[in-house]
This record gives C-alpha cells, structure tokens and sequence, in this order.
C-alpha cells in the first residue's frame, strides 16, 4: 500500500484562541499510523488565523475520517477541513 497526504486546516474558536496550544494539542491527537509533517499558522481576516497542518498517512480505509475525528476533538478548534489530499 502506498502512502497519502493530506493538508487540513484547523479554525479556532475565535482570534483570542492560542495557536501554540492548539498546535500542541494537535501532537498528542494525532492517531496512530500518521505522522505530522508540519504546522504552519496562516492570517485568515481580521485577526483570525488558522493552523494548516501536513499529515502523511498510509493509504488505508477509515484513517483519513479517523484523523479528521481526533482533530476535530483537539480544544478550542471549531472546524477542520481537508484542504489537498494526495497520493505519495
């Protein structure tokens, strides 16, 4: 099986919304068979910024959703979204 990245983008709940702690709320969510290959921060509007975060993960069924998941539960972050997906 091959391997597959895929960039999410992770809003906060609002421009109050520490980025560094909800980067490293991301390190410990990840789920197993995926690895982090990195975090930027990126200016939205108006104060608001969001976390782009480059993960690379085995091209296997049900882990692409799981990640999602456990980002999704990572505190004060209000939504995630795949941004590129692609095979490595």
């Amino acid at each position: 099986m091959g391997q597959v990245a895929v960039l999410f983008r992770m809003m906060p709940e609002g421009v109050e919304t520490d980025m560094k702690a909800m980067a490293e709320g991301v390190r410990h969510a990840i789920p197993a068979g995926a690895t982090i290959r990195g975090m930027q921060v990126k200016d939205i509007a108006y104060g608001l910024k969001a976390l782009l975060v480059s993960v690379v993960m085995a091209d296997t069924s049900g882990i692409l959703d799981t990640t999602e998941q456990a980002l999704a539960k990572v505190p004060h972050v209000e939504s995630v979204e795949v941004m590129e997906e692609g095979l490595l």
